[in-house]
């Protein structure tokens, strides 16, 4: 049944090479479930219940990505966005977590819209190849200054804004041996890097007797506290435009690079097209809504994915074993609640170091296209705000072109979006 509907033969695949590849993606992405609640726990969020909407959210993303597109992709609440969610949106500008939910509810029915019309081809096309890279970097050096803040390593400083920690604390001392754990086990091509990384450190946490042992597995925490509770009137405040600008802008980027790039390593090309991509666009879309419902930020298409690809999965019976294990994954609650900020922030340094190599496919040597890209990616950390990086990227790619007579260079998708940004900052500038 199984060989049938997901026409395995057709992809030269079986239900083995399936699982097998299910299981090598899910232990390259699962570091998901002990980072998320950390990160989204920052905002008041019940953390139990932030693991349970992680495990749930991504279950059924998979779920959606097996049955609907049959690409061989896992979804999950995505890196990155969920660091803009609690520390850009709830931290830095003071919006609570429920009017926040309710904004990815907007940004995902958005995503839809965008995708169905096909509109979110129209942006992805009018946005420049260096502003994608740097977007992505810029994310990376985001979740490179939080994982560094969490371990203690980077502190606040008055006279020069940031400082370095104290590295004789146990903790700074654990995230770092985390940091190399984590990568030396990922040159050496050690499925599971990432969350083995995490686990370690833990345990040394509490053999030192710095966090406590809650256990492994339980019955999972209730759902309540996050369930239903998004503020969709509070996320339609004037003020919000550009946060929801700013979800759909990173989600429309970050998933179809995603799905575009495992795509073509699994071999899903006729020609130049990409079989059943938009299936798997709109399956992207039904996640980031529903995730919203649970109580978690956007669910996306995760790169950790093209390891499973790498190990011959080729169908959605891949996804489908994904979305099985985080099902699984929701009775070890006790020691998803076990891990300590410093011992997730190995991983979210680790992953923002790959994010970097973005940077690479800049055109440093066109002004126009370099500088804008160097803004977009250094605002990011720096003002503490992926939406100001965004903003900040594309009105000086679309002032560069102007001034320098190449404004016909401009897809008129990156000038309606330069414009959107300026209009924010001229009206809603706080």
């Amino acid at each position: 049944m199984l060989t049938k509907f997901f026409k395995l033969q057709e992809h030269g695949s079986n239900v083995r090479t399936e699982m097998v590849a299910g299981l090598t993606t899910f232990l390259t992405m699962s570091y998901i479930i002990f980072v998320n609640p950390n990160i989204l726990g920052t905002t008041g969020m019940d953390k139990s219940a932030v693991f349970v909407a992680t495990c749930l959210a991504a279950a059924i993303g998979s779920i959606v990505m097996a049955f609907v597109a049959n690409y061989p992709i896992g979804m999950a609440p995505g890196m990155g966005l969920n660091a803009f969610f609690a520390f850009t949106v709830v931290g830095a500008m003071g919006y609570t977590w429920q009017q926040a939910l309710g904004a990815v509810f907007i940004s995902g029915c958005l995503f839809i819209i965008l995708t169905v019309t096909g509109i979110r081809s129209w942006l992805i096309a009018g946005v420049p190849k260096s502003l994608r890279c740097a977007i992505a970097a810029g994310i990376g050096l985001f979740l490179a200054i939080i994982a560094l803040g969490n371990a203690g390593v980077v502190v606040a400083n008055p006279a020069t804004k940031i400082g370095l920690g104290d590295l004789h604390s146990p903790q700074a001392l654990l995230a770092i041996f985390g940091f190399f754990l984590i990568a030396v086990l990922d040159a050496l091509r050690v499925r599971g890097a990432i969350l083995i990384g995490i686990l370690v450190v833990t345990v040394l946490s509490m053999v030192l007797g710095l966090n406590q042992f809650q256990g492994v597995f339980a019955m999972p925490p209730s759902l309540a506290p996050t369930f239903l509770q998004l503020d969709i009137p509070g996320a339609l405040h004037a003020g919000f435009v550009h946060v929801i600008l700013a979800f759909v802008l990173v989600e429309v980027f970050d998933a179809t690079g995603t799905l575009m790039g495992v795509a073509k390593r699994a071999g899903l090309l006729e020609g130049t097209q990409y079989k059943g991509l938009g299936r798997a666009l709109f399956a992207d879309s039904i996640a980031i809504f529903i995730g919203s419902l649970l109580g978690t930020s956007s669910t996306t298409a995760y790169v950790e994915s093209a390891s499973g690809v790498q190990a011959g999965g080729r169908t959605g019976l891949t996804a489908l074993t994904i979305a099985v294990l985080f099902i699984l994954a929701l009775f070890i609650a006790p020691l998803a609640g076990s891990v300590p900020a410093y011992a997730a922030a190995p991983a979210l340094l680790y992953v923002a170091g790959l994010m970097l190599r973005e940077l690479l496919d800049v055109e440093w040597d066109d002004v126009t296209e370099a500088t804008p890209a160097a803004l977009t990616a250094l605002a990011m950390p720096f003002t503490y705000s992926i939406a100001t990086g965004l903003a900040f990227g594309f009105i000086s790619y679309a002032v560069l072109k102007l001034f320098t007579g190449r404004a016909k260079e401009v897809h008129p998708a990156a000038w309606v979006i330069a414009v959107l940004f300026v209009l924010k900052y001229v009206f809603f500038p706080g």
